[in-house]
């Protein structure tokens, strides 16, 4: 089973970037990213980033500076796989942007997006390779500006 979902969030809970790769309702979508929210920002740091949700569903999560990463993934998918394309997806963000921070997420979504869907394709991780993705994002012809 594929990637089911994908979400940024804040440690306030507003979520910066969604992608679904699962047909799902709006009232269900809006549920999940607060449901997800709650089972990850309360959890301490000394705990694994791994997490059981509902029954079909396992969430590997990462935090950077106030930004939580987090996939919903098949349960027995090996989840240190998903924990290295979080890492690589912020690296590629941090190059991309010259040192990645919200609001260039916030302002800049439409890339944000197109840099997710170099990475990803209907649910399935595609690249794993940094410069082969950022060769890919320099003949879009792509500007940070």
């Amino acid at each position: 089973m594929p990637i089911q979902f994908l979400f940024l969030q804040n440690r306030m809970g507003k979520t910066r970037l969604a992608k679904f790769y699962t047909a799902t309702e709006y009232a269900e979508r809006e549920r999940q990213k607060t449901d997800v929210h709650k089972l990850i920002n309360n959890r301490e740091s000394r705990f694994s980033n791994f997490v059981e949700y509902k029954d079909k569903t396992k969430l590997v999560y990462r935090r950077y500076a106030g930004l939580f990463f987090c996939l919903g993934v098949d349960p027995s998918d090996n989840e240190l796989v998903y924990l290295e394309f979080i890492h690589l997806l912020v690296e590629v963000l941090d190059m991309f942007f010259k040192d990645v921070c919200e609001l260039d997420l916030v302002f800049n979504f439409h890339k944000v997006y197109m840099i997710i869907d170099e990475l990803i394709l209907g649910g399935e991780i595609q690249e794993m390779s940094r410069p082969v993705i950022l060769e890919r994002l320099k003949t879009m012809d792509l500007t940070s500006k």
